[in-house]
């Protein structure tokens, strides 16, 4: 009987480290709205992740998902949207009873960042892999601050851009939108005398800023098909650079 015992127990312990091993390598099937919450789901160590808003679409709060997408959404274990998303209703009754819906606050700051890849890391079972993300995130985000420290420019943003600011060690001067400027926020804008505009590349404000006299750099929140946030920073600080100079 102790034999018994003792190899049942054994069984136990190495099924529980499959189960382990299994959550740590991001098993789970995760469908993001859109490349930005799917960047998030893979710094925080989800594997199999299917996104619905396809590249190319400019803004993609707009998209109107297709049946063939709601399918998708149907096999997932994990659903991951944003509330500004105007289909995420769609995607969270086609969700059903099986995927478990879960929100995320998309905001580019480095520390919601992280915050943010911590907390999905814990619903997906992987906190290892969003651990080692984090510290090379940290490592990477830190060189391209160095690359672009110096400058000091005098920046004004769109709001839902204006984290890409601390990439040059300061913060927005002025801040606009979400809504297109009004007159009285434009002479207040140019009356800061900025020497960048920071354009958000979903809403561009390119026309309503045009009598703001400023080098103007589009930033993108969106990592690109393969999903790597750190990449979408890199990206956004060439652009700063070419700039700069």
């Amino acid at each position: 009987m102790k034999k018994i015992l003792l190899a049942a127990a054994v069984l136990l312990a190495m099924t529980a480290c499959g189960q382990d091993s299994t959550a740590e390598s991001g098993g789970l099937k995760v469908v993001a709205a859109s490349s930005w919450e799917a960047g998030f789901a893979k710094a925080a160590g989800a594997k199999d992740v299917t996104v619905i808003v396809p590249p190319g679409v400019s803004h993609a709060p707009d998209y109107d998902p297709k049946p063939s997408d709601l399918a998708k959404v149907a096999e997932a274990d994990i659903v991951l949207y944003a509330a500004f998303e105007g289909f995420a209703g769609k995607l969270k009754e086609a969700a059903g009873s099986k995927a478990k819906v879960i929100e995320v606050a998309l905001d580019n700051s480095p520390e919601k960042v992280k915050a943010e890849v911590t907390r999905l890391a814990g619903e997906f079972g992987t906190t290892e892999a969003a651990r080692t993300w984090t510290s090379g995130f940290d490592t990477e985000y830190a060189a391209l601050k160095r690359k672009l420290a110096g400058k000091s420019p005098v920046i004004v943003s769109q709001a839902f851009v204006a984290w890409a600011a601390d990439l040059t060690g300061v913060q927005p001067a002025g801040v606009y939108g979400p809504q297109p400027p009004t007159a009285a926020q434009l002479a207040d804008l140019a009356a800061k005398k900025p020497t960048i505009i920071l354009d958000n590349s979903a809403m561009p404000a390119g026309d309503a800023l045009g009598n703001v006299q400023a080098k103007r750099v589009v930033i993108n929140n969106f990592p690109g098909d393969d999903h790597d946030l750190i990449g979408m920073y890199k990206a956004n600080a060439d652009a700063l650079q070419k700039v700069l100079g």
